[in-house]
């Protein structure tokens, strides 16, 4: 079908629920196709009204991209401006920009238009650049408590645009064809090929790291350093989770997902496909406030002073209040960050649960039956786990609950890999100007370690190289980090790369730095109480 579409014409079709996607030049419409989507329906939302050719090219491989123009209804002539999603608060007609509530029931609800209007920090329409910063820093309703920190963010914003390659659509699309060649030379260099004799050594690894822990609790009766190989364990488990939940295994769907979900679920307790809902949102808004539920931590943690707003969360469709609570902690979160990541398993159970009884996964298509097989496998290791280990191989309620602690805190190691990359880097909204490999490069971070240490690691430690490619096999990585180097230096993106212990001190510089503007909005919210109350 090569029937030119006009602008004007899509943003119709948006406006009346339907979801368009703009993928090398062709107009999809995938609201039909969403329910069936194995990725989950958020990460099509983000990308409605928007030319998702990089990233629908980097999530997929090449027998599901040779799919996508099935979904085909024309083409567009040039190059595409961006529209802002109505997820992320874009408007498409003017029936949406009236007062809620004067709508009739007769009003579409655009797809993935959330219940609660969006508002997003940069204009709709609006290209940044440092000529034009007055109109994202015009506030027009604002506690005046929360003056200092939305000056705070507006500061961060001028210093993404100072350091970072112009925004407009000449500079983006150039980007973007760098980006593109590169990655043919990453494909060329077979870095695409799984190493299979490197999980041969991770599965021989963490077979040992099992057996210790078997044997330490029912030989020996060593229960800490039982619990302690057992939490090793699950530590190495996540890594191969991760690789098949990104289809880089073998690259087949079905397959992967079947290694991952025997891995997460069975093995570990853990959902692999509320963590792929979950992190596939991730990786196409990373580090956004509203819309990154990765960077969602309230009232435990906050890394931008937008999540001083009572913002509402697209991803969790539910408010994410600064309530009392966070007022205690933000300010202290700086010393909280270890202690609160030690008990970090204990939610992702929860999360884990909620996600396989609520069917918050696919329920129709390929995907469809992954629920029922995760139900199976969390059940199971509660049996393996909290009844035989647990209450069968201890004898004392005590002897219990410490085996449960010290093995889930030995986890955390793993919750502060996930959070070193992306906590201290960029929250700011630039718009959906910002192309798919600059986003990337502004919200992520490497770290660097010997070669030795990648197990300890397991490629978590390249995440700028896995946001850019996410299903490049992980032992592969490291071949691919000098061509992200050499692309970076070409194009003028600076990329982000610490070792693991400096790394932890600019995470927690950047949570004190937050921690010192939550602590000026309290005490100026106090101060302007106290006024009040004497006037």
């Amino acid at each position: 079908m090569n029937k030119t579409i006009e602008r004007c014409e899509i943003e119709e079709r948006i406006s009346n629920g339907q979801a368009i996607v703009i993928y090398s030049g062709n107009v999809l419409r995938l609201d039909k196709w969403i329910k069936f989507h194995p990725g989950g329906d958020k990460v099509i939302h983000h990308m409605i009204g928007r030319d998702a050719t990089d990233e629908m090219n980097a999530y997929h491989c090449d027998e599901t991209v040779s799919q996508f123009l099935r979904w085909k209804i024309g083409k567009i002539e040039g190059n595409w401006v961006n529209c802002l999603p109505p997820i992320q608060g874009g408007v498409f007609d003017l029936k949406h920009t009236v007062n809620e509530a004067k709508k009739t029931e007769n009003d579409t609800k655009m797809c993935g238009e959330p219940a609660v209007k969006i508002v997003p920090k940069m204009p709709q329409g609006m290209v940044p650049s440092l000529d034009m910063t007055e109109a994202f820093e015009q506030h027009i309703v604002v506690d005046r408590a929360v003056q200092p920190a939305d000056r705070y963010d507006d500061a961060l914003v001028r210093k993404d645009l100072e350091s970072l390659p112009s925004l407009d659509a000449a500079t983006q699309q150039w980007l973007s064809r760098e980006y593109n060649d590169m990655h043919q030379k990453i494909i060329a260099a077979d870095l695409y090929q799984c190493d299979y004799y490197r999980y041969a050594k991770e599965v021989t690894r963490i077979g040992i790291l099992f057996g210790l822990s078997f044997y330490l609790l029912f030989a020996c009766h060593r229960n800490f350093w039982s619990a302690v190989f057992m939490g090793a364990a699950w530590q190495q488990l996540v890594f191969i989770a991760h690789d098949a939940g990104h289809i880089s295994i073998t690259h087949n769907y079905q397959i992967d997902n079947i290694i991952g979900m025997v891995v997460a679920s069975w093995i570990g307790g853990l959902s692999l496909g509320w963590w792929k809902r979950n992190h596939n949102v991730h990786h196409l808004v990373t580090n956004d406030p509203i819309h990154d539920p990765d960077i969602q931590h309230l009232p435990f943690f906050a890394v931008s002073t937008r999540l001083f707003t009572n913002v509402y969360s697209t991803y969790y469709d539910r408010f994410l209040w600064f309530d009392a609570l966070a007022r205690k902690t933000i300010p202290i979160q700086r010393f909280l960050y270890y202690p609160i990541l030690s008990f970090g398993r204990f939610n992702l159970y929860r999360l884990s649960w909620m996600h396989v009884l609520l069917g918050l996964g696919p329920r129709k298509g390929k995907a469809m039956w992954f629920r029922y097989f995760e139900l199976a496998g969390l059940i199971f290791f509660n049996y393996w786990f909290f009844y035989l280990v647990c209450g069968c191989g201890l004898s004392t309620t005590w002897d219990r609950i410490q085996y449960v602690l010290i093995s889930h805190i030995t986890t955390m190691i793993v919750h502060v890999q996930i959070t070193l990359s992306h906590f201290a880097m960029s929250t700011s909204d630039l718009g959906v100007a910002e192309g798919f490999p600059m986003r990337q490069l502004r919200t992520s971070m490497d770290v660097d370690c010997p070669r030795w240490l990648d197990f300890f690691h397991g490629g978590l430690q390249f995440q700028v190289v896995h946001h850019l490619f996410p299903r490049l096999p992980r032992h592969n990585l490291r071949a691919a980090q000098p061509f992200v180097i050499e692309f970076c230096r070409r194009v003028g993106l600076k990329y982000s790369i610490y070792g693991f212990s400096k790394g932890n001190e600019v995470v927690l510089s950047k949570l004190e730095e937050i921690a010192l503007q939550a602590k000026t909005m309290i005490d100026c919210a106090k101060t302007m109480n106290a006024r009040n109350s004497a006037e």
